[in-house]
């Protein structure tokens, strides 16, 4: 699942969630990306920040305006549809920001679902698209099961090898809401990447089996991270793979080692990313009512597994609305950087910003 990081009580710049809100949505249209547009994607932001997943959520925020501000992702694209075969589309995103681009792969899946039973949108020329999750639950909270995968820059190298090669091409998949949500969002890496500079900016070490260094050989050291390592040695990187696959080579788009990292793209030019959305309608297969019993039995059955310690058997999705459940009432934690936009944001339009009080990240 993407990462989060559960730590102890510390000081921290946090952030009310219509006040993170607010502020996103005022520096997105102030880069000129259109009031709705910059709404959707303010909440997509936000709403992964509560769900703990802090490496995809806000943080992404400064990353995404200097991308605006470069051309990089193109703050009035319009998305088209290349090629439409009912169930199957393909659709060019024009450079928008990848965000805004996966909400119309997952709107134009769920409409198509509702009419053929499942339903596929691939995206070409887009840019990054934060947590895969934003996209197959909005598709679950429709009675849907989503699915969602995209590429990446390379950041992991394959199993016994050294150069990087794909990137951490992460997997969604979700159906259900509420207490019977079913939310697995995945990297097929050990980690993300985001959690390497998290932990070197801490002068913490990493954990075992995170990454390589420039010989290949593991290491502990994030100052000596050179590549990541995929999920469960070669099954891992047989899951980079497929997502390459169906992220890239599906939708026409470059695979994920000549792509160009976050922050890194040419000005005036999309970083070429690639994304696939898929629905599918349970009404077209065993019917909605013993779907939705099945997933209520699969839940109930794991999350009252014995455990082996102390704490209960969950499910993909659990922690996340556990951390939802506390930033809503605490804030949200900020790293440094985003704190600093915000910040400076709300004096220039004189509303409340970050604060720095105990929080739980």
């Amino acid at each position: 699942m993407t990462s989060t990081t559960q730590a102890p009580p510390t000081q921290l710049p946090l952030i009310g969630e219509e006040s993170a809100r607010y502020l996103a949505h005022a520096a997105l249209t102030d880069a000129g990306v259109p009031e709705a547009d910059a709404r959707q994607v303010a909440d997509a932001l936000v709403d992964t920040s509560l769900r703990g997943i802090d490496t995809h959520g806000l943080r992404l925020l400064p990353q995404y305006l200097d991308e605006l501000a470069s051309g990089v992702a193109r703050s009035a694209a319009r998305t088209t549809v290349v090629r439409d075969r009912g169930a199957g589309l393909l659709l060019d995103a024009d450079g928008s920001l990848g965000v805004l681009a996966g909400l119309v792969a997952a709107r134009l899946a769920a409409e198509r679902a509702a009419r053929f039973g499942v339903a596929a949108v691939g995206v070409r020329n887009s840019n990054h698209f934060g947590a895969a999750s934003v996209y197959t639950r909005q598709l679950a909270r429709q009675g849907l099961v989503g699915i969602a995968v995209t590429s990446a820059a390379s950041r992991v190298a394959p199993y016994g090898g050294i150069e990087p090669l794909f990137g951490t091409n992460p997997i969604s998949v979700a159906a259900g809401s509420d207490g019977t949500e079913f939310a697995l969002d995945m990297a097929t890496s050990q980690v993300c990447f985001g959690e390497i500079k998290q932990r070197r900016a801490d002068g913490r070490r990493l954990d075992p089996g995170w990454t390589t260094d420039a010989d290949g050989q593991p290491t502990q050291q994030p100052d000596e991270a050179y590549a990541l390592s995929p999920l469960g040695g070669y099954k891992g990187q047989g899951l980079a793979m497929a997502v390459t696959l169906l992220g890239a080579a599906l939708t026409g788009s470059p695979p994920d080692w000549r792509l160009t990292q976050v922050g890194a793209g040419e000005p005036g030019r999309s970083r070429q990313v690639g994304h696939l959305v898929l629905a599918l309608d349970p009404g077209a297969f065993c019917g909605r009512e013993r779907f939705d019993a099945g997933l209520a039995d699969l839940l109930a059955t794991v999350r009252s597994a014995a455990p082996a310690g102390d704490r209960p058997v969950l499910a993909p999705g659990d922690p996340q609305r556990d951390h939802e459940r506390q930033r809503r009432a605490r804030g949200i934690p900020l790293d440094a950087r985003t704190a600093d936009v915000l910040a400076e944001l709300a004096r220039r339009v004189g509303t409340e910003g970050p604060t720095v009080r105990e929080a739980q990240a």
